[in-house]
């Protein structure tokens, strides 16, 4: 049987390159792959924090530089894969996606470092200052959620998404809790307020990185669904 021209031209039925389509899912892939990479870089965050895992900690700057290297890496190949082909439709907000969520999670990573390393500064120039419980549970909830967004990009599940946008007010009350409980210890131990400070800087950092969650997830949504949703819209 005679090829067509698209066929033998290396096209797909819609005129595309069949190359373009492959180097997009190639592009995808390495975003999936920085998802569960940073991830694993929280999870140690969260155990340094729960657990006094100090040494966990250099395991995060080095998985933290590597996810500053891996952003800029997709975000170029991204940008040469619009330049080339010019997808449209569905394709062009794919292309959209990874260039959002490829900065979600590098900012995730660069907040896990941070909160890892403030609490080891608390330990070595602070100890009579610990972590309450209340924000070690933050700590776990936001590592949960981070999970959950990453599972609904992975299966391009918008019910999933929305259920994590739903999630973020849980996260955002219990943050604030637990700055009113730090602010009222730091009323009380006025003497140790940089420990205390440190303890709420890290609690902001936290629910920063729950909001970099709930970005993903409104973002998959765009991507399945082609709706925009912010501040708390859709």
């Amino acid at each position: 049987m005679a090829q067509s021209r698209s066929q033998q031209e290396g096209l797909s039925s819609g005129g595309v390159p069949r190359h373009a389509f492959r180097e997009q899912d190639a592009v995808w892939a390495e975003l999936l792959a920085l998802g569960e990479s940073v991830l694993g870089t929280l999870e140690k965050c969260v155990q340094a924090v729960c657990e006094d895992r100090f040494d966990l900690i250099a395991e995060v700057k080095r998985e933290e530089e590597e996810s500053d290297r891996k952003e800029v890496r997709i975000e170029q190949e991204c940008l040469r894969v619009l330049a080339l082909f010019e997808p449209v439709a569905s394709d062009l907000r794919r292309m959209a996606t990874v260039l959002k969520v490829n900065r979600d999670w590098e900012r995730i990573a660069d907040l896990a470092f941070r909160v890892a390393r403030r609490v080891r500064k608390l330990a070595r120039k602070f100890p009579e200052v610990s972590a309450p419980d209340s924000l070690k549970s933050l700590a776990r909830d936001v590592l949960a959620h981070v999970r959950e967004a990453q599972v609904a990009i992975v299966e391009v599940d918008s019910a999933k998404a929305r259920a994590v946008i739903a999630g973020d007010q849980a996260i955002d009350e219990n943050y604030r809790a637990v700055r009113r409980q730090l602010k009222d210890q730091l009323a009380a131990q006025p003497d140790q307020l940089e420990g205390w400070l440190l303890l709420l800087n890290s609690a902001r950092n936290l629910e920063r990185i729950a909001d970099h969650a709930t970005g993903i997830a409104q973002t998959v949504v765009f991507l399945h669904e082609g709706t925009i949703i912010r501040h708390g819209q859709g």
